[in-house]
């Protein structure tokens, strides 16, 4: 289902709009208040207003330290939509609460109703992502979080404005009221539309103790290190996203020389971009999770990050300019359109991991991993104030320069994160190969399981086949390659990074032969797809060799289904033997290849002569 498609379903508009109401009016209520403590309520409360500030900001995020974990623990173990429900009835009576507070005029009772507003949203933050893979179908993932990053994005953003403005009005409190209750009760309401979904099977009974909680999402996120280091990213980029927003009034006043209409626009600015690079996910990807974006966003936000240093005026404006005067300097538009290509980078980078970390997940443990996910946010995002405190005060840094300095962290984490987890550098070539030298199209891969190991197998025509299927097939696939292949300089590291298996013949290296089938065996051990090109070398001229007689060992050993596949249109492509062979500069730089799929063939039928017939009819006279 296109994305298009998707927003206006059943399953998918009433979750939408009741995540995005509840982000609304957490901001429209939390900017009104701090508004409100700034300029009218100043001597209202026995201490300094910047203490004030700083509590207010502690109170909100302290819940997600806090409660995440049992948070995550609670929606693991009951139904997610009842949990949705419940959580957003007590944002009504919150909200009642509030109502009479500002119009009384309560500001100790409205501290206290922040911190408690902090609790809902951390209550609500691991159900809202770890509802979505039961609401979904796998192929819609990453359009529904691409969704959900964008909506959220944009009702933060309109939620501060809308705070902003009604601070503005006479009447104030009574107009804050009459919005936070009302979009409290419309979240209720539509809430109510989001189909019920099943309790997961196995959940562990529910029981509030928040340290141990905290301790065994933490300890469920370390057990699995793609996950892990998928966490540590997303944090990464709320660290930025923090340190970006939190500088942008005093950029704007001390850099820009800019008034409040100024800080408005980079403020659309950087939403509207996370916007559109969330959306652009999902047509950049298609309807699968697609991780080599990930790197192309983080280029992206460094980039940028170190345009938006080079974009910043060296000299202060003689007086405060208002939008219109902005855009008429020479560096206006440069830093809005630095601030949206850094946005645009940031969804590009953040929903793909949101979708590893639902599809990965086990599913009973789904919102504790999503609520470690929150735990490390919130310690990032008090990381983040802390380190402005430290580059701008102690070291005296000017903005411009601190925010070249998150350019260059962010360049160093990316290789740290990429040399650790080197599946999104593996998947960051074959995109690009996919989507630049080669259009592949695919046909039958739903013949290939979704969980449990399979043995695909393939005619063998180039350098890049493994990198082509790798980037079709939905799955992580190990494949066994010619160890010559294997050992190509540059590409081995690739082929190293993808968990390749290098094989050769048994009269040549005996060692590396059977070290193959131990290593092939133990992947389907381990319910993997393992893929296999049984001709044993590339094809001299464009025909399908003899397919050897290591498959029926494979099978005889560990009896699994076997998927017979064939790739058309790589013969005479640049990396084929066609011509004076690959690398000659003789083959198409540009090809159209289609990879097709049958259906599995078990184990006890699956020899080398049947397999090499079915790969030559699916084939065809296509080369």
């Amino acid at each position: 289902m296109s994305a298009g498609k998707l927003i206006v379903s059943k399953r998918f508009l009433p979750f939408f709009l009741t995540q995005a109401s509840g982000a609304f009016n957490d901001n429209v209520f939390k900017n009104a208040l701090m508004l409100m403590l700034t300029f009218a309520a100043a001597n209202a409360l026995p201490w300094d207003i910047d203490l004030t500030m700083n509590l207010a900001a502690g109170l909100f995020i302290l819940p997600f330290l806090l409660f995440s974990a049992t948070a995550g623990a609670l929606a693991d173990a009951v139904c997610k939509t009842r949990l949705i429900r419940a959580l957003k009835l007590l944002e009504i009576g919150l909200m009642l609460l509030a109502g009479a507070a500002f119009y009384f005029e309560q500001y100790m009772l409205l501290l206290a109703l922040l911190f408690l507003m902090g609790s809902q949203s951390a209550f609500f933050g691991p159900v809202k992502y770890a509802i979505l893979p039961q609401l979904l179908t796998e192929k819609e993932l990453l359009a529904g979080n691409a969704w959900v990053e964008m909506g959220t994005f944009i009702a933060i953003l309109l939620g501060t404005i809308t705070g902003g403005v009604l601070v503005g009005l006479a009447g104030a409190p009574i107009w804050i009221a009459l919005i936070v209750i009302a979009f409290s009760v419309l979240g209720y309401l539509i809430s109510r539309k989001i189909p019920l979904v099943d309790k997961m099977a196995g959940a562990e009974h529910f029981r509030f103790a928040p340290w141990q909680q905290t301790k065994a999402a933490i300890s469920i996120s370390y057990s699995n290190r793609t996950l892990y280091l998928a966490i540590m990213a997303i944090s990464w980029f709320w660290f930025l996203g923090a340190s970006y927003l939190t500088q942008f009034p005093n950029f704007t006043k001390t850099i820009l020389g800019g008034d409040n209409t100024v800080v408005t626009a980079l403020l659309v600015a950087f939403s509207v971009g996370v916007g559109i690079g969330s959306m652009l996910c999902e047509r950049l990807s298609g309807d699968r999770v697609e991780l080599g974006l990930v790197p192309i966003g983080s280029v992206g936000l460094t980039l940028f990050g170190v345009s938006l240093f080079f974009s910043s005026p060296a000299q202060l404006p003689v007086e405060l300019l208002n939008l219109q005067q902005f855009l008429a300097t020479g560096f206006g538009w440069k830093v809005l359109i630095d601030l949206i290509f850094i946005g645009i980078s940031g969804g590009l980078f953040i929903v793909p991991l949101y979708a590893l970390l639902q599809q990965r997940a086990e599913p009973q443990q789904r919102a504790r991993v999503i609520a470690a996910n929150n735990i490390f946010n919130a310690l990032f995002m008090v990381a983040s104030a802390i380190a402005g405190i430290v580059f701008l005060t102690v070291f005296n840094l000017a903005i411009p320069e601190y925010f070249l300095i998150l350019a260059v962290m962010n360049a160093v984490i990316a290789i740290y994160v990429y040399s650790q987890v080197p599946e999104f550098a593996v998947r960051f070539v074959i995109y690009l190969l996919g989507h630049t030298m080669y259009r592949v199209k695919s046909h039958g891969l739903e013949h290939i399981p979704n969980d449990g190991a399979a043995i695909l197998v393939a005619n063998h025509v180039s350098y890049v086949d493994a990198l082509l299927i790798g980037g079709a097939v939905r799955r992580p696939v190990s494949f066994v390659m010619e160890k010559a292949i294997y050992d190509l300089p540059v590409a081995n590291w690739l082929f190293k990074a993808a968990r390749t298996i290098p094989i050769c013949a048994k009269q040549k290296d005996e060692a590396v032969y059977e070290a193959a089938f131990a290593a092939i065996k133990h992947e389907l051990a381990q319910g993997n797809l393992v893929c296999i090109f049984p001709e044993g070398r590339l094809t001299k001229t464009g025909e399908i060799d003899s397919f050897r007689p290591g498959i029926e060992r494979i099978v005889a050993e560990t009896p699994v289904p076997v998927i017979p596949m064939a790739l058309q249109g790589l013969w005479g492509s640049f990396f084929s033997h066609h011509g004076n062979g690959a690398f000659k500069f003789k083959g198409r730089f540009w090809s159209k290849v289609n990879l097709i799929a049958s259906a599995e063939i078990p184990a006890e039928q699956a020899s080398a002569a049947e397999l090499e017939q079915q790969v030559k009819r699916l084939r065809g006279a296509g080369r």
